[in-house]
């Protein structure tokens, strides 16, 4: 690690013993607290962001590869027409992971090593994570892919949460729009270059699995290894754990922390909104557009494409504008507005030039609003030695929509369908309205951060 990487740190040196001389007890140098965790203040290096950048893209390409397009697969391989399985699958592995997140958050502030806080948690989601991907690739029954995707889910949604953790451990303010646009753009590019290696070795479903989960493991290797997060055996650990505070650890003081409070809500809201509109994206396309499932992948890679060019336009402009001009407010607003436009884009397609209107408008908007909320959290984290926790807490807002979205969903496609088809235009156009409220509260109601 640089000398420049330590400093981004946040964490203000100190000396744990004493120092005594024999025979002279009274020149025995008192000993000076532990080091304490401090809000970041030294820039990262460009290097560091290049590593952080690339492992943000190992995270996505693996989770999301199964999530968008492999579940998918095995469904219609075991149980053709019963798409509406996807849901059940997906979000039961969200509530249990839900449960765990806490507590993994928990451990990692605690977690006292050579290695850190944060990079034996990449490791350890890493090892989790691709398990998972193996076991969905081998299961003869749509059960073991739920047991499968509950350790794929979990595994890699650790490693990202790591991931996560050192961004607000490490970045000052000045970087937190910018390096967010970067690592979140990586988060856009990784869905839509894993569908398209996932459908150029679609003849074997185990590898549809395998070599996403493998790039991903690599590049998520790789960053604690080449850019060593440091040791944390000198920071204190300020509490015991007891039942009482694991329970406790699951929320938050809400009159004490307004402002965490009501991002969390808009956050929470806002992506109950992208869920119901994402979820079933792979049947949506093959409903719309009459093809198989399995030949979906190619227009979904194609369409993604486009997508990525618009998000990657609104990751770096919402990332490095509202660094520059001081404002996160404006632009969660400008991709709560963009995203309604997407969602009727989509709810009314029937054709390939419509579904990528639709498509580019909200890959821009997800891209804004993820980049700029992220940067927002950041500033208004309640406890830094507790970066894990809040975050964990944060996930939440995603982790419970990610659950119950696709369930509620589930039930919103077959509202008035008698026929085999299923009703995607009213469950678009709902999330097109949750997301507008989402983004409006968090505008209108954090106060702290302009």
């Amino acid at each position: 690690m640089t000398t420049n990487e330590h400093e981004v740190a946040g964490v203000a040196a100190g000396v744990g013993a004493a120092q005594t001389v024999p025979g002279n007890e009274a020149l025995q140098e008192p000993a000076r607290p532990p080091r304490a965790v401090d809000e970041p203040q030294s820039p990262v290096s460009r290097s560091y962001i290049f590593w952080l950048m690339l492992a943000s893209f190992g995270a996505s390409i693996a989770m999301m590869v199964p999530l968008s397009y492999g579940i998918a697969v095995r469904i219609t391989e075991l149980a053709p027409g019963q798409e509406q399985v996807l849901g059940f699958i997906t979000g039961t592995a969200q509530l249990i992971y839900l449960v765990l997140s806490p507590i993994v958050g928990i451990w990692s502030d605690r977690t006292r090593s050579r290695f850190g806080r944060r990079s034996p948690f990449i490791f350890l989601g890493t090892g989790v994570g691709l398990a998972g991907l193996v076991v969905m690739g081998l299961a003869p029954n749509l059960l073991l892919v739920g047991v499968g995707w509950v350790l794929g889910m979990t595994g890699w949604s650790i490693s990202g949460a790591a991931i996560q953790n050192l961004m607000a451990d490490k970045l000052p303010e000045q970087q937190r729009g910018r390096v967010s646009a970067l690592t979140n753009l990586m988060t856009q590019i990784a869905p839509v270059l894993g569908i398209g290696v996932a459908y150029a070795v679609s003849s074997n479903t185990l590898l549809v699995f395998v070599v996403p989960g493998l790039i991903g493991a690599v590049l998520l290797a790789l960053f604690p290894l080449l850019k060593p997060e440091g040791s944390s055996q000198d920071l204190p650990v300020n509490s015991s754990v007891t039942f009482r505070s694991v329970v406790a650890n699951y929320g938050f003081n809400v009159r004490k922390y307004p402002d965490f409070s009501w991002n969390w809500l808009g956050r929470f809201v806002f992506f109950m909104g992208l869920y119901f509109n994402t979820t079933f994206g792979t049947f949506f396309y093959a409903q719309r557009l009459n093809l198989p499932v399995k030949e979906v992948a190619g227009v979904v890679a194609t369409i993604g494409m486009l997508g990525v060019v618009a998000a990657a336009a609104g990751a770096l402009l919402g990332g490095f504008l509202s660094d520059k001009l001081q404002r996160r407010r404006l632009f969660v607003v400008i991709a709560s507005a963009l995203f309604v436009g997407g969602a009727i884009a989509e709810a009314f397609a029937w054709s390939v030039p419509q579904l990528i209107i639709g498509a580019v408008l909200m890959q821009t908007a997800i891209a804004v609003f993820a980049t700029v909320d992220q940067a927002i959290i950041f500033a208004i984290l309640p406890n830094r030695t507790e970066t894990a926790r809040y975050m964990a807490v944060v996930a939440f807002a995603q982790k419970i929509p990610s659950a119950v979205a696709p369930l509620v969903a589930s039930v919103i496609i077959t509202l008035g369908v008698t026929g085999p088809g299923k009703n995607y235009t009213v469950l678009y156009l709902t999330g097109a309205v949750l997301a507008l409220l989402g983004g409006l509260m968090i505008a209108l109601k954090v106060k702290s951060v302009r």
